[in-house]
């Protein structure tokens, strides 16, 4: 009796235990799944794009999922290279998204070219056009196409290159055809965004490490370019999986330019999702360039249009497409990921 009576409550003893397990594992299955590094696992990790161009060529491009997360942005005073609009530094959160693990290309940006160019348009055309655009009266929707660039497009060089030498305005319009394209919704980074995908998870200077005896693995610079872009994705990625970084071509993001940016967003802890000054003159580029010295490589280092950047343009007025000869600026696209 005692035997059956001890078998008989093994058996319930072992159908709990069990019971409990399975209702552990059901709960956890409800909860978000997020790790400590804010990873979203219900998303794709890294997704290939494909468009088809005007003249028919296949051209796919590489997506990777940025894991949301908080950080500190700018630099600390005592970083070897710092200048005064890094700081001061403060928290920043930002929601998880997507990032193309390169560069644009010139093969895309051509494509975009082809497809959209339009006759030039006359002075008075250009500046309606700037005015509506600034007054939100212009369709968001609406894509115009750049007008014919002053030179080559390509400066010589191949198509697995980095797009550059277009303003701002040119780029944020390529975002609008590229999602129209494809159905996805495509955009410049944020600096906040560009600075924690540069950054992967680390508080180093660069973003793989603070040995700048390694930056020759990672970037395209001064020091080893040959004065010339190079083919993107031929440096090592960092811990996210984004080639190119550091140097290469600096890059548009999102932000209008302001020295004094920081001290706003630092009076949030953390300030999330911030997106900049609401208005201004001049934009934001990331990155350093393949003509860069080595503080201008730092994760933290910011950059803003400058007036020489224009000089190649003969055109009056200056076009707001392009920024002639300038083969030190170009763009990575970001994607926003749908709210569940």
């Amino acid at each position: 009796m005692y035997g059956v009576m001890m078998q008989n409550f093994s058996t319930v003893s072992y159908r709990v235990v069990t019971y409990l397990a399975l209702l552990a594992i059901s709960v956890l299955a409800c909860q978000s799944p997020k790790d400590v590094e804010g990873k979203d696992h219900n998303h794709k990790k890294k997704y290939t794009d494909t468009i088809t161009s005007k003249t028919g060529d296949k051209i796919s491009f590489n997506m990777a999922l940025v894991p949301g997360g908080t950080f500190e942005m700018g630099s600390p005073k005592n970083e070897p290279g710092r200048k005064g609009d890094e700081g001061p530094q403060h928290k920043v959160r930002v929601a998880p998204f997507y990032l193309c693990t390169t560069e644009t290309t010139l093969e895309l940006f051509l494509a975009y070219y082809q497809e959209t160019m339009t006759a030039k348009k006359d002075f008075f055309e250009q500046e309606q056009e700037k005015k509506e655009a600034e007054q939100g009266k212009k369709d968001v929707d609406a894509i115009t196409g750049p007008t014919p660039v002053y030179g080559d497009l390509t400066m010589g060089y191949g198509k697995k290159h980095p797009a550059m030498g277009m303003t701002w305005h040119n780029a944020t319009n390529f975002c609008k055809w590229l999602s129209k394209k494809t159905g996805r919704k495509y955009r410049l980074p944020t600096e906040a965004e560009w600075e924690h995908a540069c950054r992967a998870g680390t508080t180093n200077i660069f973003g793989f490490g603070n040995d700048q005896k390694q930056l020759a693995d990672f970037a395209w610079s001064d020091d080893n370019s040959d004065g010339e872009t190079h083919e993107v994705a031929k440096k090592k990625p960092n811990n996210w999986g984004l080639y190119d970084m550091p140097g290469n071509v600096r890059e548009w993001v999102y932000d209008f330019y302001s020295p004094e940016a920081y001290k706003d967003t630092a009076k949030k802890s953390p300030a999330i999702n911030p997106r900049g000054p609401k208005s201004g003159k001049v934009h934001v580029a990331r990155g350093g360039d393949y003509s860069s010295q080595i503080e201008e490589l730092r994760c933290a280092a910011r950059a803003f249009e400058e007036e020489w950047w224009r000089s190649g343009d003969p055109q009056i007025p200056k076009s707001k497409w392009w920024l002639p000869e300038m083969d030190i600026i170009g763009f990575r696209i970001a994607g926003s990921i749908k709210p569940k």
